[in-house]
């Protein structure tokens, strides 16, 4: 039997879910769970392939910020790990492991202890909507960079190819971090398929991939 795999980046996914899910609760992780799964199953449907042949889903995310920081303009303390970004991710990593046929990775958080300008607030400074006089505490975030995801998509996508577990990989993600990874995978034989879930991509990426699909709403 032919198998898929389907390899979801996670901070990409929580990111455009906002947008092409608008009327859903994006603070609800068991929603959000389940749409991941919902969505791999549509991919399924589109590429006319039955619900067995599904292999696994792979969702790449990191764990959320546990520590306290100072925050830039009050001085005052904010601990991260308390927060309500940190419980919904926590929850969220707990339902992803509670669903069939999902695989969580995850990889790590690299923080530099320091601030930067939201990228909103950058530009409201630059088009003069915003005043460096009327900085807070919410125009900034904390620095931080998400660590060996891109690596552990890159591993699972070899290990997937050259073990010959699957002949399709679908992959939802919305930069080009992965195409030395596809074009191994293409060299191989395996059908890739690219789910920016309708976010536009370089017109150069087309080279890389067999196919683009989208399968969540297209929002407006």
């Amino acid at each position: 039997m032919n198998r898929t795999a389907i390899l979801v980046d996670g901070a990409f996914f929580l990111a455009r879910y906002r947008k092409v899910y608008g009327e859903r609760d994006a603070g609800d992780a068991r929603a959000v769970a389940k749409t991941v799964f919902s969505m791999a199953l549509e991919h399924l449907k589109a590429v006319d392939r039955p619900r067995e042949s599904l292999y696994r889903i792979f969702f790449y995310d990191c764990p959320p910020l546990e520590k306290s920081l100072v925050k830039p303009v009050s001085g005052d303390s904010i601990d991260f790990g308390r927060t309500g970004a940190a419980a919904f991710r926590r929850e969220l990593h707990d339902q992803l492991r509670r669903q069939r046929k999902m695989a969580l990775r995850l990889g790590r958080l690299s923080e530099r202890g320091e601030w930067q300008l939201k990228r909103n607030a950058y530009q409201q400074l630059r088009d003069g909507s915003l005043h460096w006089d009327d900085l807070g505490d919410e125009h900034f975030e904390p620095d931080m960079r998400q660590t060996q995801v891109d690596m552990k998509i890159g591993i699972d996508i070899a290990a997937l190819t050259y073990k010959k577990l699957v002949d399709q990989i679908i992959l939802i993600a919305g930069d080009a971090d992965f195409i030395p990874a596809a074009k191994l995978a293409r060299y191989e034989g395996i059908d890739f398929i690219l789910d920016p879930m309708w976010q536009g991509i370089a017109p150069d990426l087309h080279e890389h991939i067999d196919g683009l699909q989208s399968v969540c709403p297209r929002p407006f």
